[in-house]
């Protein structure tokens, strides 16, 4: 009964402090908005109703999100922040940061169960990640303590006959659950359409790897920022092994990857620390975390964050290890594409051009939409199918 009152008590707070929250973060970045963001008239009622769905979503991480019990902590962030700082300056990774990341041993399944989704038949893999953090790495104890975490999960959408190339789907923040990620990234489409094995791996916070007791995602952007860089460098982790066993296991001719928002995030940075990827697409990128959380925080909030000790500054060089700003592309231009809403009001559209202009300008489409309307543009149907053609993913031989 006690913990229903509190749940009771803190949504409420967070309901009342909901319209305040909008009206302070859309004037504090009025200015960046009316620059690179376009802003929908009144008589363009369907933009407007794109950029409503990237705002309920918004309301929603507000009213129910996330516990941000962290950005009150400054002092204690701060302390691990450093520290890790500290370790990596040593080791040389702040200037050199591809050396943070170890290479994985070949992934071993653990168990694989045949389900299905929606008259679409798949497996579910599941195996032992393996991963731990760097010896002395501030934040280590409290992450080897998430149990489900330690544990890979994949949906693998695979044709009978002859060796096909795979697609690695990355998903968002917020998804990991079948039904979503299943939809989010067209899976019927993709597999059955298109003819591709289809590759789902859930990202550590999610789906199954979600924390007892808290939403899918909680945990991941919630201030703890050691832990982000963990949840980041486990999924990159996990990848890798995951790509390479596709390779020795199954045959796979080519090799896709295609991520979306924090998943954008995620195939970015694996495309600048691996190599021999076909295709990359990166869809509605979130590509700088601290920038990303300062243009949805008011700016009262954040010098109160600031007061607290919280270190913005010197998050976003702790975080450089795993950035893919901070690190070269590996793959071709020519097999990179990027899409990204104009009116995106969750991902601004400068984050799609830092990541555009540090890759060299590849493909690059920006449509007249929102975050979540990316489901349904034409422009976005297009251009993945012009990556997967040009890649040879689609009419490669078999």
């Amino acid at each position: 009964m006690y913990r229903y009152l509190v749940d009771g008590a803190q949504l409420a707070a967070r309901s009342a402090a909901t319209p305040a929250m909008f009206g302070m973060r859309w004037i504090a970045d009025w200015e960046r908005r009316t620059t690179d963001w376009l802003i929908p008239s009144w008589s363009d009622v369907l933009l407007q109703a794109k950029v409503a769905l990237d705002e309920i979503f918004f309301a929603s991480e507000l009213m129910v999100g996330a516990n941000i019990g962290a950005f009150l902590d400054g002092h204690r962030v701060r302390s691990e922040v450093e520290s890790a700082i500290d370790l990596f300056a040593e080791k040389g990774w702040i200037d050199e940061p591809e050396g943070y990341h170890r290479t994985p041993p070949p992934l071993e399944p653990g168990s694989v169960a045949r389900e299905t989704v929606r008259g679409l038949p798949f497996e579910h893999l599941t195996f032992d990640s393996g991963y731990e953090p760097w010896d002395g790495e501030p934040g280590a104890e409290r992450w080897m303590s998430y149990e489900a975490n330690q544990f890979g999960h994949v949906r693998l959408f695979r044709h009978p006959g002859p060796p096909r190339p795979w697609l690695v789907c990355i998903p968002a923040y917020r998804m990991g659950h079948l039904q979503v990620d299943v939809a989010g990234f067209r899976a019927h489409w993709l597999h059955r359409d298109l003819g591709l094995n289809v590759a789902i791996p859930v990202q550590p916070f999610h789906g199954p790897r979600t924390i007892p007791g808290t939403r899918g995602g909680d945990g991941y952007l919630c201030g703890d920022f050691v832990d982000t860089l963990h949840a980041q460098a486990q999924m990159l982790w996990d990848l890798r092994r995951l790509t390479s066993w596709l390779r020795s296991e199954h045959g796979a001719p080519a090799i896709g990857i295609y991520g979306v928002s924090l998943g954008a995030y995620t195939a970015a940075t694996l495309a600048s620390i691996e190599e021999g990827f076909d295709c990359v697409v990166i869809g509605i990128p979130a590509v700088d975390f601290v920038e990303l959380l300062h243009s949805h925080i008011p700016p009262a909030l954040l010098r109160g964050t600031e007061l607290l000790g919280f270190p913005w500054e010197r998050v976003a060089t702790m975080l450089r290890v795993v950035s893919p700003l901070a690190l070269r592309l590996r793959s071709e231009r020519t097999r990179c594409f990027l899409f990204g809403g104009l009116a995106d009001t969750l991902t601004p559209p400068r984050q799609t051009l830092a990541l555009w202009e540090h890759w060299g300008r590849p493909r690059l489409v920006q449509y007249r939409g929102g975050h979540v309307s990316f489901l349904v543009e034409r422009e976005v149907s297009d251009l993945l199918l012009e990556a997967f053609v040009r890649t040879g993913l689609v009419g490669r031989a078999a």
